[in-house]
């Protein structure tokens, strides 16, 4: 039997047991949601750019109001470009949907070409233990970005949507999979020395 005395993932497992009704549930409507979102992903990308405006544009309200109250202060003009840019963006997002869509998987389609290369590589030049999953990893990513830039403005529409979409139904599919785990975990009691 495994040391469990001290350990933290034990420590606190009781309560978090009366809950996993809650865990489950929620690991459930995250996988609604989420194969909702990779079926609709169309709708999901353009609820999620002006979702993503709209909390721009009040976030940027915001700290204008904090930049003017604070006027005196020797920031004044950081937060106050701050929140131009912010109030700016987010008005361009909701204003122009399509647009902000297409723009945000520009700039993932460069994130992932990047971040792809980056781990191919620097995987192959590290070679750590069991190196050649994460080189296949860096290729798979950087293929991602490749085919998300080389169906612009087309992948604009969908994929952003679609992310989330994925994003959601693996977190949902996590979440259940710990509800069920800590459910069928044995009571603390059970670990007691005797």
């Amino acid at each position: 039997m495994p040391q469990v005395v001290g350990n933290p993932l034990f420590s606190g497992i009781d309560a978090v047991r009366k809950y996993w009704g809650w865990f489950l549930s929620l690991g459930i409507a995250l996988t609604f949601f989420g194969v909702a979102c990779i079926v609709l992903d169309v709708i999901a990308t353009f609820a999620t750019v002006l979702v993503f405006g709209l909390l721009l544009l009040i976030s940027g309200i915001f700290q204008l109001i904090h930049s003017f109250r604070t006027g005196t202060w020797s920031g004044f003009f950081l937060y106050l470009l701050s929140a131009l840019f912010r109030g700016f963006t987010g008005y361009l997002l909701v204003r122009y949907p399509l647009m902000g869509a297409e723009g945000l998987t520009l700039v993932l389609a460069s994130f992932l070409i990047v971040a792809g290369l980056f781990r191919a590589i620097g995987s192959g030049i590290v070679r750590f233990p069991r190196w050649g999953w994460f080189v296949f990893s860096g290729v798979v990513t950087t293929a991602l970005g490749a085919m998300l830039l080389a169906q612009m403005p087309v992948s604009g529409i969908w994929f952003v949507g679609f992310a989330v979409g994925l994003d959601l139904m693996f977190d949902g599919i996590a979440m259940t999979s710990f509800a069920t785990a800590v459910h069928s975990f044995p009571s603390r009691t059970a670990y007691q020395p005797v």
